[in-house]
């Protein structure tokens, strides 16, 4: 364990390296920060908000740093202010598995906060972030005091569950490129949306899909070019349209019995 915990850390660590200097991470003044726009804590007063933001770090992290890693032992609970962050497990042969990705107003790292275990992902940000960082005995007090908050992490968590509950039906049931159309959909469902399409921007790239459907780049490549054949994506720029979201709905639905 202790081996499989330092190659990861090794490995994020180049990850990090590659292609540019690593700069420390910078701690930001809290004069300028807020909670207000994070989703569980938008039923607290002001006065405990405050109360909740004097308790906390607050952090800027450049594109692929870490912000935690896999099985780390800490319990610190993430408030993304700005920019977004990625989900992730390095295996042991160097394949990113993508759980998802997290955007302003998000929270992470909570389980082991709640349950005292390791951390079950490595977090590393995918744009520049700004993060506010609550310790673990806070968030503890804090869901004890203050139910409004206990009772806007549970959807959460549901939805958690829900999403990882699909994604294990498909990974077992599906054959790769219908894993691939799902996740397709999913990202369409996130989409602009424009009469029956729907504008993913910036597009993914094809390792990126590869990596939360447990394949490889050229399975995706493969099947991205059938159905831009059969005219139902397009890429455009840095965008990728789904042209007809219902259609591909079908194909989908068809697949999973749904």
């Amino acid at each position: 364990m202790q081996l499989f915990m330092s190659w990861v850390i090794l490995r994020q660590s180049t990850v990090q390296d590659s292609g540019r200097a690593i700069m420390p991470r910078s701690q930001v003044t809290q004069a300028d920060c807020s909670l207000a726009a994070v989703t569980i804590l938008s039923g607290l007063s002001p006065e405990v908000l405050e109360r909740v933001q004097q308790r906390c770090t607050w952090r800027r992290y450049r594109p692929l740093e870490s912000i935690v890693s896999y099985l780390d032992s800490s319990d610190d609970v993430f408030f993304i202010i700005e920019g977004e962050a990625r989900v992730t497990i390095y295996s042991l042969a160097g394949k990113v598995v993508s759980f998802r990705e997290l955007g302003p107003g998000e929270v992470f790292g909570e389980y082991p906060a709640i349950d005292r275990g390791p951390r079950s992902a490595s977090v590393e940000a995918h744009t520049n972030c700004l993060v506010a960082i609550l310790p673990g005995a806070a968030f503890r007090q804090l869901i004890a005091s203050e139910p409004v908050v206990a009772q806007a992490m549970l959807p959460q968590l549901v939805t958690k569950i829900r999403a990882l509950t699909t994604r294990v039906y498909e990974f077992s049931t599906l054959a790769v490129s219908n894993r691939i159309q799902a996740e397709l959909l999913r990202l369409a469902s996130l989409g602009v949306k424009d009469g029956t399409s729907a504008r993913v921007a910036p597009a993914p790239t094809h390792s990126e899909i590869a990596s939360r459907v447990s394949t490889h780049r050229e399975a995706v490549t493969r099947e991205l070019a059938r159905l831009s054949r059969i005219g139902l994506i397009e890429r455009q720029r840095n965008a990728l349209v789904v042209k007809d979201v219902g259609r591909l709905a079908e194909m989908v639905h068809e697949a999973t019995g749904e």
